[in-house]
């Protein structure tokens, strides 16, 4: 719990976004469930923008090993290099250290089916990517549209049966279907990818394009980005890939300027609540995390 007078991204004078993390994994602990954490650490000055660790490169870390961040560990990172105290640390909290970097900003990813390739489906995930010159609201559009085409959509209900689940990330917007039983990955290839050369293959193909037939601006599916066009992209689908989590912070520039958000199918009608999503910040996010955690599913 976030304690009374600790400043959320500064609890010990420096930078250290851990503890805002430390406070969002507990709402967090079933929809990460099993999933290796990654992240994104932002460098501004260095030659290398960002690095990612993740999974696949180092020993895996997992939503529930956050929940307990120590006061200790918060303080020692705010004056300390990790080699300086190593030895005064747990396993547990030199991986915490070396995945939540201390004085950068980190955003906080997934492995959207876990990490290694050709492992069971547990929930598509479908990013509503907008080029530089797309608005968010026009994102918002696609979203809203894309959800009304999959409900309509009988054979692809008839085949996966699934929860949806809508979040913004700071910047747009993702839906996932979390499927009732898994699928293996030939299975999403067949029915789900987007193939450039067979774009009415798929369902996403389908849906992308009657979603492009009915806006006065550019949707296609796939995952090719073009400033002037909104891509619907199934393609972080298969383990191996990563997705933004919820309340992740969005970093553009080495600065936050914004929050992923869990949205209600309700609200993301309303063409207002792009203006209420970028409202957030992280001190909004921890102290409606209550309110919040009831849209996760």
């Amino acid at each position: 719990m976030k304690k009374e007078g600790k400043d959320l991204l500064r609890p010990f004078g420096s930078l250290d976004v851990l503890y805002y993390y430390s406070i969002v994994a507990r709402p967090l602990a079933n929809f990460l469930a099993g999933k290796e954490i990654a992240t994104k650490t932002h460098l501004p000055k260095g030659k290398i923008p960002f690095f990612l660790r993740r999974g696949s490169k180092t020993k895996p870390l997992y939503i529930d090993e956050l929940q307990n961040v120590s006061e200790k560990l918060l303080e020692l990172r705010a004056k300390n290099e990790l080699a300086k105290v190593k030895t005064r640390l747990s396993q547990t909290e030199i991986k915490i250290w070396q995945y939540f970097v201390p004085r950068k900003y980190v955003e906080l990813f997934y492995a959207t089916n876990n990490e290694g390739k050709g492992k069971p489906i547990e929930r598509i995930f479908i990013d509503i990517d907008r080029g530089s010159q797309m608005s968010r609201e026009q994102a918002r559009r696609v979203a809203v549209m894309l959800l009304e085409e999959i409900e309509n959509d009988k054979s692809f209900n008839k085949l996966f049966p699934h929860a949806r689940f809508v979040m913004w990330t700071g910047n747009s917007f993702h839906i996932y279907l979390l499927l009732e039983k898994p699928i293996e990955e030939k299975n999403y290839e067949t029915y789900i990818a987007y193939s450039k050369k067979e774009p009415l293959k798929s369902f996403v193909g389908r849906w992308a394009a009657k979603i492009n037939e009915a806006m006065e601006f550019e949707v296609a599916g796939g995952h090719e980005k073009l400033p002037n066009r909104i891509v619907i992209d199934p393609s972080g689908t298969p383990s191996g890939k990563l997705a933004r989590a919820p309340f992740s912070l969005h970093v553009t520039k080495a600065e936050i300027d914004g929050v992923a958000l869990p949205v209600s199918e309700k609200d993301i009608q309303r063409a207002s609540i792009v203006k209420k999503l970028e409202s957030y910040t992280p001190e909004r996010v921890v102290s409606e995390i209550n309110k919040l955690a009831k849209l996760l599913p």
